[in-house]
């Protein structure tokens, strides 16, 4: 993982945001909206995939729309935190679909993972059957979300790059 920031002018911070709320978008209108002509656009952009800046291009689905309401946030303690423990705790936690995302804390404890289900039933029964018995796992503390204020997304975070 290259951990150098990237070089990146007005243009290339205005490719990000742009496709970053539109992925989709054509060359021609990407260039047309950053003010620069298609051909040095198409290029900017093939240099940002291949530098790594630019990973890939997804759908956006909304889980409310697919019964995905419910969203706890959980606070994991591990009973061993050597790297061999965390890299066994990381390898399983990747492949329980609820896990949205897991996030290694520094806190006082080790581990923050959000989790989407369609209930409390359904989310007692992830944390009961596959969360509690992931390897390492001594003790959990579960948040439960009322209302998403601000979902993940980069355009704030490019305002900051300079």
């Amino acid at each position: 993982m290259q951990t150098d920031f990237p070089d990146l002018d007005r243009h290339d911070r205005a490719i990000l945001a742009e496709l970053a709320a539109d992925g989709r978008m054509s060359v021609a209108d990407l260039a047309r909206r950053i003010g620069l002509s298609k051909s040095p656009t198409q290029a900017r952009v093939k240099r940002l995939e291949s530098e790594g800046i630019i990973t890939g291009y997804r759908a956006m689905v909304d889980p409310i729309r697919l019964g995905l309401d419910h969203v706890a946030f959980v606070e994991v303690r591990l009973s061993d935190t050597r790297e061999k423990a965390l890299a066994e705790f990381n390898a399983a936690v990747r492949r329980i679909a609820e896990v949205e995302q897991a996030h290694m804390i520094a806190s006082n404890f080790d581990y923050l993972l959000k989790v989407r289900t369609r209930s409390m039933n359904e989310y007692r029964a992830v944390l009961a059957e596959r969360i509690s018995a992931l390897p390492h796992v001594s003790s959990t503390s579960t948040f439960v979300a009322m209302e998403a204020v601000k979902e993940p997304g980069l355009l704030g975070a490019l305002e900051t790059v300079t």
